[in-house]
């Protein structure tokens, strides 16, 4: 059984939010990455899973695309119709269970940000595989599990050499932590967050029939203000990438 909390609804106005803002990763880094690698042609029919509020199917068709955004939270959902045209389509649902879509009915799936906080990763994948036309994709944008491992990751400077580096406590051991959403401001919100190796990820989509076509791994558009850590800081953002890219192919 899917845990409620992984479901970002009861955050739905801070999210909302959170992606108006200018200068967000969503805006400056995935979205420019994530168009260039879809490369929409018009009339495809791309389906946005865990789409939240709608703010990238929304890019999408402005690409041409036919799109379909589900999410399991009806918050986010309510918010996407609202805030869409009305030949976008939008459906609430589980990622692992999307009957309403037919066999081989879609071009392109993206999972943006959000397969970090799916539990049924293999059902997901499994439907994913089913709704895909022939040779169609699946772009997956996470948190990179090398790097950013929830509650086992951290940055850390070294004084000595001035060197600021990425400090990983665990890796290869999947877990299932609570992740506040906003702290500061209502510290008692969390979602469930759960990390696995790269290795799961790969063996998962081999056993649904995908092959991982590409890999790209992007790192963060922030920089340190002025200060005797910036440099370092900035040269640490620069080789240590936060988030990652992976393009599988449907293959039977």
């Amino acid at each position: 059984m899917t845990d409620s909390k992984t479901s970002w609804g009861e955050v739905t106005g801070w999210y909302d939010n959170l992606l108006k803002e200018e200068g967000t990763y969503q805006k400056e880094i995935i979205l420019p990455n994530l168009l260039r690698l879809l490369d929409i042609k018009r009339g495809e029919m791309v389906l946005d899973l865990a789409c939240g509020q709608g703010f990238f199917a929304g890019e999408f068709y402005k690409k041409g695309a036919h799109v379909i955004g589900v999410d399991i939270s009806k918050e986010l959902i309510t918010i996407a119709r609202k805030n869409s045209p009305e030949d976008m389509r939008f459906e609430i649902a589980p990622a692992d269970n999307l009957g309403f879509l037919p066999k081989e009915s879609v071009n392109k799936i993206t999972i943006i940000m959000a397969i970090q906080n799916i539990e049924a990763v293999a059902g997901t994948f499994k439907e994913c595989h089913r709704v895909l036309k022939p040779n169609g994709k699946l772009f997956m944008v996470m948190n990179h599990p090398a790097f950013r491992v929830p509650k086992e990751s951290s940055w850390e400077y070294d004084e000595e050499n001035k060197i600021q580096y990425r400090r990983i406590d665990s890796y290869l051991s999947e877990s299932k932590v609570k992740i506040q959403t906003h702290p500061g401001a209502r510290p008692l919100d969390y979602t469930i967050s759960f990390h696995r190796p790269l290795q799961f990820y790969f063996k998962l989509l081999g056993k649904n029939n995908f092959c991982v076509s590409r890999l790209e791994e992007w790192n963060s558009n922030r920089k340190s203000q002025p200060g005797p850590r910036a440099a370092a800081e900035n040269k640490a953002r620069k080789e240590i990438p936060l988030f990652i890219l992976m393009e599988a192919v449907k293959t039977n």
